[in-house]
C-alpha cells in the first residue's frame, strides 16, 4: 500500500513527465545513460549548481557521490543549506529528503522540482541547471 508522500510523488512526477511530452526537450550534456538498476533505483550522472526555476527561484544543489551511486545533495534553499538523503522511490526516479526541514528534491535528467515533503506542494518547479 503506497503513502500520501508516495502517491503525492508518483503524481508530481506523472505531471512533470506529461508536461515535457508535450514539446522536444533538450537534454543537458551532463546526462549520461541510467547506470545499474538491480535495486529498482535510476542513477543519474547529473551535475551541481545554481539551477534556474519558474518564477525566478533559484536552488543550489551541491552533489556527493559514492562511486556510481548519488546518495545525497545539499540543496542551499533561502539562505540556508539543507542535506537531503536519497530516499528510494516507488518510480525509482532520483528523489532525496530531508525529514527534519521536510524538502524533497526531485531529480529527472531535463528538470528538477522542489517539494515542501509535509503540505506535498511544489516550492520550485522546472528547475534547469544555469
Amino acid at each position: 500500500m503506497k503513502t500520501t508522500a508516495q502517491r503525492v510523488t508518483m503524481a508530481a512526477v506523472a505531471l512533470l513527465a506529461a508536461a515535457c511530452a508535450t514539446k522536444p526537450v533538450d537534454t543537458p550534456s551532463v546526462v549520461e545513460v541510467p547506470q545499474g538498476t538491480t535495486d529498482g533505483q535510476l542513477e543519474f550522472k547529473l551535475a551541481g549548481g545554481n539551477y534556474a526555476c519558474d518564477q525566478g527561484v533559484r536552488v543550489g544543489v551541491e552533489r556527493e557521490h559514492d562511486g556510481a551511486k548519488n546518495h545525497r545533495v545539499a540543496v542551499n534553499w533561502k539562505g540556508k543549506r539543507h542535506v537531503l538523503e536519497r530516499d528510494p522511490s516507488y518510480s525509482g526516479l532520483p528523489r532525496f529528503e530531508d525529514n527534519r526541514s521536510g524538502l524533497v528534491w526531485i531529480d529527472l535528467p531535463w528538470k528538477s522540482v522542489l517539494l515542501d515533503g509535509r503540505t506535498h506542494k511544489p516550492l520550485a518547479t522546472e528547475c534547469k541547471l544555469s
